[in-house]
């Protein structure tokens, strides 16, 4: 590659959006029917589950995009600043807004403004690190050439390897005509992983056309998400690829926009900020375990997984944050423990246990009674058995049996479900 075209490619990095930029975002809650879409990807992804585990806390995410406006309400508290390696002014009205919407869906905080629940993220506990590395896709200044942004995606890696990042996620991929990668983005990928990073990348948007190969998504041992609709289809803009680990919701996906706004999108650069969140979520609940174990528990707890184990269009299934934590358990051969006591209706076993209670309890009862009742006949002078029929007496109460005042067993099994927080 000459060094003018690798010039040209580094501040062309495009953001993978196929997002639809409304004039008028819209506002307040995202349950709020007509206004905006509910957060159905968290449904799909089992995430309250998943959150009886972990909520991503203690794990820090880098989000290398177009920045990160972190006084949005939604992001409030959740997010450090990293450096602009683009080499250009920040411009109020072109700057942050995809790298925004992808760290509310990373690991949105639900404020929202006003009484709003605004956004909440996958991995809701998790901290951001924004290291910006790209220009707005509707940047008038994207393709021109600056010398201090060469390299800014090699670069935004490497810095966020070096700061902690134990999860780097990129909605973004190669522009300006070059999609081959480049040298030093492919060092800058092995130096991470090599730093204990996982790593993960959009797959791309142009799989209704020209399907070409995606990079950073294409790097060996980044993790490639391609996205599905509320069906779990694979919709028709996801990049097919053999590369492809997994997929994930990238259809109608709401996400923060600009100050206190929201807005509904579509494009595999939501999936794959999804699919870094459940990165985060393992790696918080099992911080020993490698790039490469978080990346096998990710793939082996999907759902919906092709009859081959994998194809270009699924990869190797859906990903279901609840299954990835199971399967990273499995992994370090240690029981899955959740952060609040789960009740689990009587099964079968349970029932049964139950009865041989119920029967203990009742035989226990039985012997009381006829004991009383031996003794009480004892002090009136008779045997317990058929004879004279003696004078008539006050009526005996009857034992104590548990039961308070209320006619409600005190000892009775009373399964209360546990609040989800």
């Amino acid at each position: 590659m000459s060094s003018a075209r690798a010039l040209s490619a580094a501040l062309a990095v495009t953001v993978l959006t196929a997002f639809t930029w409304p004039a008028d975002s819209a506002d307040g809650s995202p349950d709020h029917p007509g206004r905006q879409e509910p957060q159905w990807a968290l449904t799909a992804l089992d995430a309250r589950e998943a959150w009886r585990t972990t909520r991503g806390a203690g794990v820090t995410v880098a989000v290398l995009d177009t920045g990160v406006d972190a006084s949005h309400p939604d992001l409030a508290g959740a997010v450090v600043e990293g450096p602009d390696l683009t080499g250009t002014a920040r411009r109020r009205s072109l700057w942050g807004r995809h790298g925004t919407a992808m760290a509310s869906v990373i690991a949105g905080r639900g404020h929202g403004g006003g009484r709003s629940p605004g956004v909440t993220g996958i991995a809701p506990a998790a901290t951001v690190l924004s290291v910006r590395v790209a220009l707005e896709n509707h940047d008038p200044r994207r393709g021109r050439g600056r010398e201090r942004g060469r390299d800014a995606l090699a670069r935004g890696i490497r810095y966020a390897a070096d700061h902690g990042a134990r999860v780097i996620s990129m909605s973004l991929g190669g522009g300006g005509g070059s999609w081959k990668g480049s040298a030093a983005e492919e060092r800058a990928v092995r130096y991470a992983l090599g730093r204990g990073a996982v790593l993960v990348a959009s797959s791309g948007n142009d799989g209704a056309g020209p399907n070409r190969r995606n990079f950073p998504a294409a790097y060996p041992g980044v993790i490639a998400v391609g996205a599905v609709d509320e069906r779990m289809r694979v919709t028709s803009f996801s990049n097919r690829q053999d590369y492809l680990s997994v997929v994930a919701p990238g259809s109608g996906i709401l996400t923060a926009d600009g100050p206190d706004s929201y807005v509904v999108g579509d494009g595999t650069s939501s999936a794959a900020a999804l699919v870094a969140g459940v990165a985060a979520l393992v790696r918080a609940a099992f911080p020993e375990l490698g790039p490469a174990e978080v990346r096998r528990a990710v793939e082996r707890g999907t759902v919906h997984a092709p009859a081959d184990g994998h194809d270009p269009a699924y990869g190797h299934g859906v990903v279901n944050a609840a299954r990835a934590l199971e399967e990273a358990a499995g992994i370090r051969r240690r029981p899955l423990r959740a952060s609040a006591p789960r009740w689990t209706p009587p099964g079968p076993l349970v029932d049964a246990v139950l009865s041989r209670r119920a029967v203990c309890v009742l035989l226990v009862l039985l012997v009381l009674a006829l004991t009383v009742h031996r003794l009480t006949r004892r002090r009136s002078g008779t045997s317990g058995f058929p004879g004279p029929v003696s004078p008539p007496r006050p009526p005996v109460s009857p034992p104590y049996s548990g039961h308070s005042p209320d006619g409600q067993d005190p000892n009775r099994f009373r399964p209360r479900p546990w609040p989800v927080r």
